[in-house]
């Protein structure tokens, strides 16, 4: 099951339900009835449905008042399905970058694509010194945020500390046409240029 880019494993062990959630294993839900069930660290009862639009498999999160609406977001995965950030992490990028393209345009403000979250990202994975994966957050966030000064910025500073100095001065200059009073990267601009004399 996935939320956009998060999974919920569910699975069974001795003929009980278990889920693995954002970093907890066995996490035992309660059976309510035969159809439903309380799950603590989510604070949400849970069921299992079919879409009528799609015919699909969703673990649902019951409303909490009967007049609203189920809403269908955690889909059960097929066999070979990948939520877009397995396709990044396996260096898939074109993959990713069209599964985040369609997040976008299905929730633009779904949370697993905002600016900030695939800053953080790529600046994690720029402290891990995986600056190949970090440059690929920062140019996602490129595609999605184009008109975003600190994108480029950020990706500016992962092609420098891969030492690929073309790729960086061109993402900082990148950086000042859409925001030309970003400080930091006319700091770096300056430190690169100047090495590259």
């Amino acid at each position: 099951m996935f939320n956009s880019d998060e999974v919920v494993e569910v699975y069974f062990d001795d003929n009980i339900l278990y889920l693995k959630w954002r970093g907890a294993n066995n996490i035992k839900p309660l059976a309510i009835n035969e159809n439903t069930f309380f799950v603590k660290e989510m604070n949400e009862k849970i069921q299992f449905l079919t879409n009528p639009s799609d015919q699909l498999q969703y673990l649902i999160i019951v409303p909490k008042k009967e007049s609203d609406s189920i809403i269908y977001k955690y889909k059960k995965l097929g066999e070979n399905e990948k939520i877009p950030s397995e396709f990044l992490r396996e260096n898939e990028f074109d993959k990713a970058l069209s599964e985040y393209l369609l997040i976008k345009q299905n929730d633009s403000l779904d949370p697993a694509i905002s600016e900030k979250n695939f800053n953080s990202l790529g600046y994690a994975e720029m402290r891990d010194k995986n600056f190949d994966l970090a440059i690929n957050f920062f140019k996602i966030n490129a595609e999605l945020y184009p008109e975003s000064s600190n994108v480029y910025d950020s990706l500016g500073e992962a092609y420098m500390r891969k030492g690929d100095t073309v790729q960086a001065i061109s993402n900082f200059e990148k950086s000042l046409e859409i925001d030309s009073a970003n400080s930091r990267a006319k700091r770096y601009l300056k430190r690169l240029k100047k090495r590259k004399e």
